[in-house]
């Protein structure tokens, strides 16, 4: 396995998470096995209760699974302890979230260099410069999310999710809470994080529109890894949904 983790930027092997015990448990993955290159821009789809989220929580060391492994860059996150673990997150994995999350007593620019900020580390002027010109935040800098529109919150978390230049980029939903011309900005401006900068970006989406942005889309359906697409269009990706709406997978 050795020579095929290094092309792996992230990888999950035989994944399972089960919540509870006994008559309660509820399988959320049941045996999910992908490999995530450099440069990939992926997305996760499937209905309500497929385990996109728990995928997503378990590869970005949000979650702990209860089998198998998640490994980030070649290293196993069931090998690290708390510390280790929190340090993989905030330098390895940008995270950008449907509700933006925000500190909306920061700055825009203090809430895009909290990730340096936490870790004791100074901002690289260079690249510092590039994300947030692409963002299109050079006039925001000084304003407060709540001087913002929804769209420029979440050009602030993409940049924030950026700035450490992680390994992965984790978009949950990024495109939720935005009007579809705000949304198709962010779309573009992950594209481009996958394409120019050669970051791998995963989405868990429900949206066909947005996973047409994607290379590759994976389908869960059931906790399981059902079905995958490569160079998808939104209508592809909608006939593929709506088998799951007619079907018993699994």
């Amino acid at each position: 396995m050795g020579t095929m983790n290094e092309h792996a930027v992230a990888e999950v092997e035989h994944l399972g998470k089960v919540y509870g015990t006994d008559g309660a448990a509820v399988v959320a993955l049941a045996e999910v096995s992908v490999r995530f290159r450099r440069g990939e821009f992926a997305a996760i789809m499937g209905p309500s209760g497929s385990g996109k989220s728990t995928f997503m929580h378990c590869l970005a060391g949000l979650d702990t699974p209860s089998s198998g492994k998640a490994s980030i860059a070649g290293v196993d996150l069931g090998s690290l302890n708390d510390e280790q673990l929190t340090q993989v997150r905030r330098e390895k994995i940008g995270f950008v979230f449907q509700s933006f999350n925000l500190l909306p007593t920061l700055s825009a620019w203090e809430n895009i260099t909290l990730p340096l900020s936490l870790s004791g580390k100074k901002p690289d002027p260079a690249w510092t410069e590039q994300v947030i010109e692409a963002m299109g935040l050079q006039d925001r800098l000084d304003h407060r999310p709540a001087q913002l529109s929804g769209g420029q919150q979440q050009r602030v978390a993409c940049a924030r999710a950026l700035i450490t230049r992680p390994e992965i980029v984790v978009a949950d939903e990024p495109t939720g809470n935005l009007d579809s011309r705000s949304g198709a900005q962010i779309l573009s401006l992950l594209q481009r994080c996958a394409r120019e900068w050669r970051q791998t970006v995963l989405m868990v989406t429900h949206d066909p529109i947005a996973a047409g942005y994607a290379d590759r889309v994976l389908f869960l359906a059931d906790g399981r890894l059902v079905d995958e697409m490569t160079q998808p269009t939104p209508g592809r990706v909608l006939d593929r949904m709506r088998r799951f709406d007619t079907q018993a997978v699994g």
